[in-house]
């Protein structure tokens, strides 16, 4: 076995603990199992510690003995799968930060899941921040145009569940005034083509979403502007979407989450 790093300085290490992490280790490294001599052999445990361990192990879940061979059990699995999942937000994280710097503009994630609009995900600056969220963006999907691209990629019995939680109205002189004209205007949204909206859930700001479809899920990606640079909005809408596209499988699989 290689040589353990000594502890810093002024700290403890629990030496139960690192040699259970080495024995979890030791079985995550044999698909079919192992036994305790071959685990305590290659571990270089005493077969006496190897056995307590394994024992305390799998009544915790974190391993399971079968036949004599010790697996990793379910709380090994939900520790891998939620390392996993971290790992596939910080694509989305790490892809935000990249278009943000990119095109010069804030970037936000959102999607929309269990009949709720959730902005997942922001990429600021101070030189370039977000539209501050001074009207609860769960309830005013119709104003602005993470809400809309979202509700455009639902078929029209989730839009109008949505708008009978959530009716539309005016939050700005610019906002949709009404369940019908929103209805309509999602109805004439190509498919797959960015949504923008200028000055409807804030003013001073306009905005612009590209869908992204990923199997049931609806997701977007989005970008803000000050209404000065609205001549701006159409072209860094457009290179945000061929950017999305550059990255759809890892996109594809972080949403998937």
């Amino acid at each position: 076995m290689p040589e353990q790093p000594p502890a810093p300085a002024g700290q403890t290490l629990i030496g139960s603990v690192q040699r259970a992490m080495r024995l979890l280790e030791t079985v995550a490294g044999h698909e079919h199992g192992a036994p305790a001599k071959q685990l305590a052999r290659e571990t270089g445990l005493a077969l006496p510690t190897a056995y307590h361990l394994l024992r305390t192990l799998v009544h915790e879940g974190y391993l399971y003995r079968d036949r004599g061979l010790f697996f990793l059990g379910t709380a090994a699995e939900r520790l891998s799968s939620s390392g996993a999942a971290q790992k596939r937000r910080s694509t989305v994280v790490d892809s935000l930060a990249q278009w943000r710097d990119l095109i010069g503009v804030p970037v936000y994630y959102a999607m929309y899941r269990d009949g709720e609009i959730e902005v997942v995900c922001v990429s600021d600056t101070p030189a370039n921040p977000a539209v501050q969220e001074w009207a609860d963006f769960r309830e005013t999907g119709h104003a602005h145009a993470i809400g809309q691209c979202l509700l455009s990629q639902l078929d029209e019995s989730a839009r109008r569940d949505h708008l009978s939680r959530y009716p539309a109205r005016s939050i700005t002189p610019y906002t949709v005034r009404d369940d019908h004209t929103l209805l309509r205007r999602l109805e004439r949204m190509p498919r797959m083509q960015p949504v923008t909206e200028r000055q409807e859930y804030a003013l001073g700001t306009v905005c612009a979403a590209v869908p992204i479809t990923v199997g049931a899920t609806a997701a977007t990606m989005a970008l803000s502007l000050p209404a000065h640079q609205a001549d701006r909005l159409l072209p860094a809408a457009r290179q945000l979407q061929s950017e999305v596209g550059r990255r759809v499988g890892a996109l594809a699989l972080a949403i998937s989450i």
